[in-house]
């Protein structure tokens, strides 16, 4: 049984630190709140594991000393690594937390796509007028077609909430396969054909080069005028100057973005005044306890390493995830 020396780095680490140890309390366990210490206390701690959370957003991550000996498991308490660079998966084991929050943003993307269809903007604008318009109505969501960007566990979850609500669906992958509540199932090169048949998409690939600016000009060009989008993937997934015209022109219907290729947001930005964006502060994932059960499936994972048994959810260094 191994007996390595760990660190909890994040915002809240002595809540991560009490759920550890009640699953592992003959460990040493070192709780850290900011990227400025951690490097001085991997150092100091010779910490072999470390449990650690963008909490400060992706600059000034410490990834070289993360990343470096002593350390040989950096277990991610998100699903997103592009944060971390590239590393030499012979020295060093990066897991993540893939699955932590996929209901959440599952139910996120359902219940914005929801909000278009519903129109629940106008309601809200008759509300404040005091208008009664009984005549307005509402549209079906049942029997238009959702395209599916990344079929990952949030893809997974997006599909089956979809497929439930009587959508066609249709998933994109880098590797297809038959997959579970998916229609169809193409590959990426598919996606210039694919584009105009949406009438909702849900991004939800992660960074990589292969997928960075994807969704672009062209996709847009494409889109049906009554498409919807919705973004929970990473900034940079989606070309930002092409998304704003095509939201600012009504190229399409209208959106909802999570994440952006600048967080914060900054304050003069044009996609704050945008009557048809939804915009949220990269807050689909956080909902309450998600960050225990993050730390609690850690604390699983780290009962696999100790007893020298496979980790779960290893992220590939070269597919990034």
């Amino acid at each position: 049984m191994k007996h390595p020396t760990v660190i909890l780095h994040t915002n809240a680490p002595d809540e991560a630190v009490t759920i550890v140890a009640e699953q592992h309390p003959d460990l040493p366990l070192h709780g850290c709140d900011s990227y400025e210490a951690l490097p001085g206390l991997i150092a100091g701690t010779g910490a072999e594991v470390i449990y650690s959370v963008r909490f400060q957003g992706g600059p000034g991550y410490p990834a070289a000393a993360a990343l470096s000996p002593p350390v040989r498991w950096l277990s991610v308490g998100g699903s997103g690594v592009d944060h971390l660079g590239a590393w030499d998966p012979q020295a060093v084991t990066v897991t993540n937390a893939a699955g932590v929050a996929a209901d959440m943003m599952a139910e996120y993307a359902l219940g914005t796509a929801l909000s278009f269809t519903l129109d629940l903007a106008r309601y809200r604008r008759d509300q404040a007028a005091r208008a009664w318009d009984p005549d307005a109505g509402v549209e079906p969501l049942e029997g238009k077609t959702c395209l599916i960007l990344g079929l990952g566990k949030t893809g997974h979850a997006v599909a089956r909430r979809m497929k439930a609500m009587g959508l066609h669906v249709i998933g994109v992958r880098a590797r297809p396969k038959p997959t579970a509540n998916c229609d169809e199932v193409h590959g990426m090169a598919a996606l210039p054909d694919l584009w105009a048949r949406a009438d909702v998409l849900v991004i939800c690939v992660p960074l990589l080069p292969s997928t960075r600016g994807i969704v672009d000009g062209a996709a847009f060009a494409a889109m049906k005028p009554t498409a919807i989008l919705v973004d929970v993937s990473r900034g940079g997934v989606i070309e930002e100057a092409p998304l704003l015209e095509a939201l600012q022109t009504g190229r399409i219907r209208g959106g909802a973005r999570d994440v952006y290729a600048q967080e914060p947001l900054p304050p003069e930005s044009p996609f704050w005044d945008l009557p048809n964006l939804i915009l949220t502060p990269h807050s689909s994932a956080v909902y309450d306890g998600w960050a225990a059960r993050s730390v609690r499936m850690f604390a699983e994972n780290l009962g696999r390493y100790r007893r020298g048994e496979p980790l779960s959810n290893i992220v590939d260094p070269t597919r990034g995830y």
